[in-house]
């Protein structure tokens, strides 16, 4: 009877061993039959035949041993017969699974592109639902106690649970940031005390490359438990602000404007929505202003900001704003007496503004000849201003009405003239130098400025105002005849050009070319003078 047992049990044994190597060599022939290679990235369609040929084959080999007639050929006990139900069971269960969730994946994958779950803890959520269906299987098919295996397993997942806190949390984190969409790559960030732009973000960490071009790796749950700003929602555009203060001698409508100008004239900064400058308070030391202007680089935010902060500077140089000193005016009145700012002589500054305006380009005719005495341009000088202007500063727009026009001493001016023809636009870009004269038309003539004019390298222009020249030509009243002739025929031989310029008239192509209403717009000059006087 012990020997029959036996035999009985090792037939079982050998059976049990065969199903299993039946089934793995079946799976191979499905996985050869339908071109699935291990490894291989898999396509959202593809996905359900890779993920279910191993439970299919390990189903249909228990399929065909349960209706083989195996209980014929051999004395097979009932308690082989229910494993052989309950593998059944388990493998239909277990391709039920993988079908559910291959169809979840291959949605995830065709709407968004990719999976959201990590590949440890989505392989951990699979285990356990395996593990359930053993278990239940066990105890509801075949009656095993498996109070036992539970308790077992309830100190194991504690003792588990307590080694992994820190990545379970890490992985909860990450997911976390990718269903709330919290971050991604390519966003600026500010975590707590750090900075920088996100270039990896995964189920246990973050990696940012911060503003000294450093790669830093910080848990998720690190960045879960700190302040997050993110400075790419709800899009790219973000607001910088720059606090200045002024002196209470500078007009607060002054002070706005230059400011608001000194950010337009940076390129990064956006045109919409436009700057804004505003007073925020009054102190002892002066009236502080508060510059905000929007930009959609984060990442150079502070070579932005110092852009403007440095225009901001030769903006209120020119105008005379002071920024005023956090000193008492008692000891600034000492300082100013023990240490008096240096100036230059106002004779050497006369000799350099005259000599710049001869050299230059300025009441010239075509061959080059001074149409005005030397004596008469030193004169006219002394009422001249010299202005330094910072690269990237804009002079004025093509289109901008003016009455001045500058002599470039020092520094390269880049103008820029967009035509208009056949319907399509033609930019013509061009530079000019010391001794060049830019803006002139709108002097003489009155005709809105014809080009932009862009500083491309620190610059110091002669400004010639309406006025000034004004008086050149009342002290010199066949200078104006003069001019009108010259300028005519350079706009006559423009015309074409100028007829292209969207933003010239033809009323004012023809007052720029007529001798008569040049030389009436002169005598304007000198009549408005008059009245003024």
């Amino acid at each position: 009877m012990k020997e029959t047992v036996d035999t009985a049990l090792y037939i079982e044994i050998l059976l049990a061993f065969t199903y299993v190597v039946l089934s793995f060599l079946f799976f191979r022939i499905l996985r050869l039959l339908s071109g699935q290679k291990p490894g291989a990235a898999k396509s959202a369609g593809s996905l359900f035949i890779g993920r279910s040929l191993l439970p299919l084959a390990f189903l249909l080999t228990a399929l065909a041993f349960k209706l083989a007639p195996l209980s014929r050929l051999f004395s097979l006990s009932k308690r082989f017969q229910a494993a052989l139900d309950a593998a059944l069971l388990f493998f239909f269960f277990f391709l039920l699974i993988r079908l559910i969730d291959s169809g979840i994946q291959s949605w995830h994958i065709r709407k968004q592109g990719g999976f959201p779950i990590p590949r440890v803890l989505h392989g951990f959520i699979l285990f356990v639902l395996y593990l359930a269906v053993v278990f239940g299987i066990l105890r509801g098919y075949l009656g095993f106690n498996i109070t036992p295996f539970l308790a077992t397993s309830a100190i194991l997942t504690m003792i588990l649970g307590l080694a992994f806190q820190g990545v379970l949390s890490n992985i909860v984190s990450g997911m976390s940031f990718h269903f709330t969409k919290s971050l991604k790559q390519g966003d600026w960030i500010r975590a707590g005390e750090m900075e920088g732009l996100v270039i990896e973000t995964n189920w246990r960490e973050t990696r940012i490359f911060d503003l000294k071009s450093n790669i830093v790796i910080i848990p998720n749950d690190l960045i879960a438990t700190k302040t997050l700003t993110n400075f790419s929602l709800p899009d790219k555009k973000t607001a910088l602000t720059l606090s200045v203060k002024a002196g209470y001698d500078a007009p607060p409508f002054e002070v706005l404007n230059a400011l608001k100008e000194a950010a337009a004239d940076v390129p990064d900064v956006l045109d919409t929505p436009p700057p804004e400058a505003y007073v925020t308070t009054y102190d002892d030391l002066g009236i502080a202003y508060t510059l905000k202007f929007w930009i959609s680089n984060f990442r150079r935010k502070n070579p932005i900001t110092g852009e403007v902060g440095r225009l901001v500077w030769y903006k209120f140089k020119r105008r005379g704003i002071t920024i005023p000193i956090p000193v008492g005016d008692t000891i600034g009145r000492v300082l100013s007496t023990l240490s008096p700012p240096e100036r230059i002589p106002a004779e050497r500054d006369l000799v350099k503004t005259a000599d710049d305006l001869l050299r230059s380009e300025f009441l010239r005719d075509d061959k080059g000849e001074p149409i005005v005495p030397a004596e008469e341009l030193r004169r006219f000088a002394a009422a001249l201003k010299r202005h330094r202007y910072s690269a990237g500063e804009t002079l004025f727009k093509q289109g901008d009405k003016g009455d001045f026009c500058y002599v470039i001493a020092r520094g390269t001016i880049r103008g820029r003239m967009v035509y208009d023809e056949a319907g399509k636009t033609y930019p013509v870009e061009f530079t000019l130098g010391p001794g060049e004269i830019f803006g002139e038309m709108a002097l003489f003539t009155d005709m809105p400025r014809t080009a932009t004019g862009v500083v491309i390298e620190e610059a110091e222009l002669l400004e010639i105002r309406a006025e000034d020249f004004a008086r050149l030509l009342q002290r010199n009243p066949t200078l104006a005849e003069t001019i009108a002739s010259l300028i005519s025929r350079r706009n006559s031989k423009n015309r074409d050009s100028l007829k292209k310029i969207k933003e010239l008239s033809a009323k004012d192509i023809e007052e720029g070319c007529s001798r008569k209403s040049i030389l009436a717009r002169l005598k304007g000059l000198i009549l408005s003078l008059t009245s003024i006087n």
